[in-house]
């Protein structure tokens, strides 16, 4: 009697285990933008959406749709060609430093960004799994050098936009723009073609938000 009721609640834990490991979710991450987001220069697997991933266990899928030299324009026009079949459970955007570089009129980016916003919304599962990175200050690079002052002040001007848009999206907002200026003096945040960042920043980038996207897991 006793032996069987031994088993019997043997088997009932064991089951109750099954299902619960049946029902831990996992999660998938969609992340939209531009050389930053790719990781260029450097293996796939060592871009920032790819180092999340690595780093919050739960997030099993990584879908990027990003060009290295896409404008917002660039990537409105590819999101416009694409049909979703499925919503992400995490969807990121970091996109603006080439309209920056080209020079296009502000007031474009301002009304580009909130678009891209809205499309990053309508492809979440979940608004509060929504988050909007800041531009990389590309000044403090060798390419950049020659004209970072006025790099500086005018990827500060597109981050002030990205960020009143994204706040009153009540939409997480991380500024990445600090670290990205540490490469002034350690040479080892930039990759091998004097522009982007290395491995090693896109970590300090992770380390930066993956506690707080990690939370939302739970």
């Amino acid at each position: 009697m006793i032996k069987n009721i031994f088993f019997n609640l043997l088997f009932i834990t064991l089951l109750s285990c099954k299902n619960d490991n049946h029902e831990t979710k996992e999660f998938n991450y969609l992340a939209l933008g531009d050389s930053y987001t790719i990781g260029e220069s450097l293996d796939l697997d060592d871009s920032y959406p790819f180092q999340l991933k690595n780093r919050i266990d739960k997030i099993r899928n990584v879908k990027i749709i990003a060009k290295t030299g896409w404008t917002t324009g660039e990537l409105i026009d590819t999101l416009n060609s694409i049909e979703f079949n499925n919503k992400y459970d995490f969807v990121s955007l970091l996109i603006g430093v080439n309209n920056q570089y080209r020079k296009y009129d502000i007031s474009l980016y301002e009304k580009e960004f909130e678009i891209l916003l809205n499309k990053a919304i309508s492809y979440s599962e979940d608004i509060d799994k929504v988050f909007v990175l800041s531009i990389p200050d590309y000044g403090v690079t060798p390419f950049g050098l020659k004209k970072k002052n006025e790099i500086s002040y005018e990827i500060d001007l597109y981050n002030q936009i990205k960020k009143r848009i994204t706040k009153s999206y009540n939409i997480d907002f991380f500024d990445i723009t600090d670290i990205s200026r540490d490469a002034e003096i350690n040479k080892l945040l930039i990759a091998k073609d004097s522009l982007h960042p290395s491995k090693k920043m896109y970590s300090m980038w992770v380390d930066s938000i993956y506690r707080f996207l990690e939370s939302k897991t739970d």
